[in-house]
């Protein structure tokens, strides 16, 4: 086995984000080298990697030039130039997840269509090239709401995802390729972390459970383990392996599904890296997901990923009537609490609803903990000077 721990190994990340930044906390913690490329001079990971590049992330020579510096090259977001990394591959630089596990997610059409040709059970949906072929559907009536609309590329955090209900909604709706899926009715939506290395070695974490926001289309509670039946979350975890060896992935890839009333579980989409649904594990588990994720690309033994305690996060996200230099109210007040730990991401200026943080809360009884985050939630207040 190679060397990485105190050594001129070298581990690059594209994208310089949070995701990043708490990977960073464990490649510290192990000792090794690591080069970070980024588009903001202000990169929460910029404080913490050995070397920081600034750079566009789809630009082909910055990723390619950036790549050949580095021994082993993973992501933090997807939105990287999939070429340069594919002709990185070949120059023999490991890429993982890799060039093209990541093509078939990028695009949540490509997406979609690889669930239906592996057999892989989703809502159905039916791809649009734009929003002109769309509202003729609609018209025609061969498209009929309500629908969920998902723009195919560039969507994150409740962005280029609407719930198609009247026809005033059809204003929501961008330009450019798009999904229209089938309004599912649903009792959960659940989501399942899969580690998996290149010697084939996969695990799986426990099932969480997703509370959202009401009007933000963001994920509000992550609750661990999620409230369901055994056989429900054996089936979800066992869909997710599934997932990921379709996929052939290597690194972390998270599942969002959904829990139907039927309890059919429905894989809604994936992300190949850390993932906000796996934040609560920081505190909660054996090897939390950025050790994993670290463990996983270097292709080392995987970590226990069971849960030493019960374990919810609550996303800390701008005020919606704030923008500007932020400033975390009530913050002494949530460090009082028992059990409770927030993380700052390090963001200097906050806006509505962009992410900000995260907090977490342990305990033996989920209960408990779930009645703390509402406490931790209503508390603390991400708002501007």
């Amino acid at each position: 086995m190679r060397n990485y721990f105190s050594s001129d190994f070298k581990l690059g990340i594209l994208g310089g984000g949070q995701l990043g930044k708490m990977m960073l906390y464990e490649t510290r913690k192990f000792d090794i080298h690591t080069h970070v490329l980024d588009p903001s001079p202000e990169a929460p990971c910029r404080i913490s990697c050995n070397y920081f590049e600034q750079g566009d992330l789809m630009d082909y020579d910055t990723v390619i030039n950036f790549g050949r510096k580095v021994d082993v090259l993973t992501f933090e977001i997807e939105g990287v130039n999939t070429d340069a990394l594919r002709q990185l591959e070949k120059e023999g630089i490991k890429t993982w997840p890799s060039a093209d596990t990541l093509d078939k997610i990028q695009n949540k059409a490509i997406q979609k269509k690889f669930y239906k040709e592996k057999d892989i059970p989703t809502a159905e949906f039916e791809v649009f090239d734009n929003k002109e072929e769309l509202l003729i559907a609609v018209e025609k009536g061969t498209l009929s709401l309500p629908f969920v609309w998902k723009s195919a590329t560039g969507g994150y955090d409740g962005k280029g995802v609407a719930v198609i209900k009247t026809r005033e909604d059809l204003d929501q709706i961008t330009k450019g390729e798009c999904i229209a899926e089938s309004l599912v009715p649903f009792k959960n939506e659940l989501a399942v972390i899969v580690a998996r290395n290149p010697s084939g070695e996969i695990r799986t974490y426990p099932v969480v459970e997703m509370e959202f926001h009401p009007t933000a289309n963001q994920v509000e509670y992550v609750i661990c383990p999620a409230r369901i039946e055994e056989k429900v979350a054996e089936n979800a975890r066992k869909l997710a392996e599934k997932v990921s060896e379709a996929f052939n992935h290597v690194g972390l890839l998270a599942v969002e599904m959904f829990q139907t009333e039927n309890d059919e579980i429905l894989v809604n989409e994936v992300a190949p890296r850390p993932h906000n649904s796996g934040h609560y594990s920081i505190e909660a588990s054996f090897t939390n997901q950025f050790e994993q994720q670290v463990r996983a690309i270097l292709d080392l033994p995987l970590g226990n990923t069971e849960s030493k305690v019960g374990g919810i996060m609550v996303n800390l996200v701008g005020d919606k009537d704030y923008e500007g230099e932020v400033v975390y109210e009530n913050i002494e007040k949530i460090l009082r609490m028992d059990g409770v730990t927030p993380h700052i991401y390090g963001k200097k200026l906050t806006r509505p609803f962009r992410k900000m943080g995260h907090v977490t809360i342990v305990n033996k009884d989920l209960a408990e903990a779930r009645r703390v985050a509402e406490e931790v939630k209503n508390s603390i207040k991400v708002i501007s000077k």
